[in-house]
């Protein structure tokens, strides 16, 4: 296996879209996760940042709002996320 091509599963799912944080650079600064982008180095984007950042420089504040997946109930139809 590519050592390369390892991708830390725990840490893409602490830091999942809509997670509310804060810059440990600049407290009380809060934003939410835009998106955990698993190939890109730093891999975690916020919606009013303009710069990637790593997991060390954020602090997880909420995660009340994260939605893991979409399901709508139909009847006899079998959904997947």
């Amino acid at each position: 296996m590519n050592r390369e091509l390892v991708i830390d599963w725990d840490e893409m799912f602490e830091y999942l879209p809509g997670t509310i944080v804060e810059l440990k650079a600049r407290p009380g600064s809060r934003d939410r996760i835009a998106s955990y982008e698993a190939m890109i180095v730093p891999p975690i984007w916020l919606v009013n940042d303009p710069c990637p950042r790593y997991p060390h420089e954020l602090w997880i504040i909420s995660r009340q709002e994260v939605k893991v997946c979409d399901v709508e109930f139909q009847p006899g139809v079998v959904q997947t996320c």
